[in-house]
């Protein structure tokens, strides 16, 4: 097993994947701010290339692999950001991949990933599956499994986005990060530890898809959520250490908060975020996080791969 990667690892990500990636902006929110007596900062990955954090992870371990590997191929499994990202950066290094996605997948997610270039396989009934037959596949095909969340250099090339916002919000008091496999929440607490020692770091997951336990409060059965992007079937084995180690609180939001956030988002922040890159800000509508820390707080806004029909039946609800 690997041990999770460090402060350094996600430097060395940050130097593999420039040019390559957008340095996303952070906008404050007086909105929020004023509710929480705080001031508030958006980290806004929506507008990262493909739509999603996800990109800095992908192109972080495609960049790790050697001249046989690449031959070889590469095999994933996503419901649809990670399989974008995978899609651009192996067709960006030549590299033949195929992605698992299950058979609910967002239609415009699969679009996309096929756009790129990748061959969609949707014959998995849910996330677990298409975890299972990705690693099947790799076994009998010899291909690459570039891992959505478990894999210490896709966690490194994610802690990227914390490096960028402690550097766009000097001393952080509180990051609020979206959380399902882990790989994000892992790679920011990582570098925001690191670099902000007294920052709180709080992984958000809607209350019907969680894979981490709830600080306060009863865990909630497990059911369909708006949030596609945080469907992860169990959270990753190394995310699960580091998010013991470095994640003060866990916050679980439930469907309607996360839509009032996506509306707030919408309206006041101008950000067309997708349900699963709105729960931080909707933990802190709720008022659902214990402690905020000292300093200013971020929300990071992780995507905003939404379909037009949901997004306008989000909208027209509110």
């Amino acid at each position: 097993m690997f041990d999770p990667p460090t402060l350094d690892d996600c430097r060395a990500a940050a130097r593999t994947i420039a040019g390559d990636v957008h340095r996303t902006p952070v906008f404050s929110s007086r909105s929020i701010g004023a509710r929480v007596g705080r001031e508030v900062w958006l980290k806004a990955e929506l507008f990262q290339r493909t739509g999603s954090f996800k990109l800095r992870g992908a192109l972080n371990r495609v960049a790790a692999m050697d001249a046989a590997e690449r031959a070889a191929g590469v095999v994933t499994a996503s419901a649809g950001n990670h399989a974008q990202a995978v899609a651009l950066a192996c067709a960006q290094a030549s590299i033949d991949a195929v992605v698992f996605m299950p058979s609910g997948a967002s239609e415009a997610k699969v679009a996309a990933t096929r756009a790129y270039g990748a061959s969609v396989d949707l014959d998995s009934s849910d996330g677990a599956e298409t975890l299972a037959r990705m690693e099947a596949f790799a076994h009998s095909s010899g291909r690459v499994v570039l891992h959505p969340f478990d894999d210490p250099r896709v966690i490194a090339g994610q802690g990227t986005v914390g490096l960028e916002l402690c550097e766009q919000v000097p001393e952080p008091g509180c990051v609020l990060v979206p959380a399902s496999g882990g790989g994000l929440v892992a790679g920011v607490a990582i570098a925001v530890k690191a670099l902000a020692p007294s920052c709180r770091v709080v992984a958000v997951q809607p209350a019907v898809s969680a894979t981490l336990p709830p600080t306060r409060g009863a865990t909630v059965a497990r059911g369909a959520t708006i949030a596609d992007a945080l469907t992860a079937p169990a959270i990753g084995r190394l995310p699960a250490r580091v998010c013991e180690a470095l994640v003060d609180e866990v916050v679980h939001v439930g469907e309607d908060e996360i839509a009032d956030a996506v509306r707030f988002l919408y309206g006041r922040a101008k950000l067309a975020c997708e349900p699963g890159a709105a729960v931080g800000v909707a933990a802190l509508l709720a008022g659902a996080v214990g402690e905020l820390g000292d300093g200013p707080i971020v929300a990071v806004v992780s995507g905003g791969n939404i379909a037009p029909r949901l997004a306008a039946s989000i909208l027209a609800a509110g």
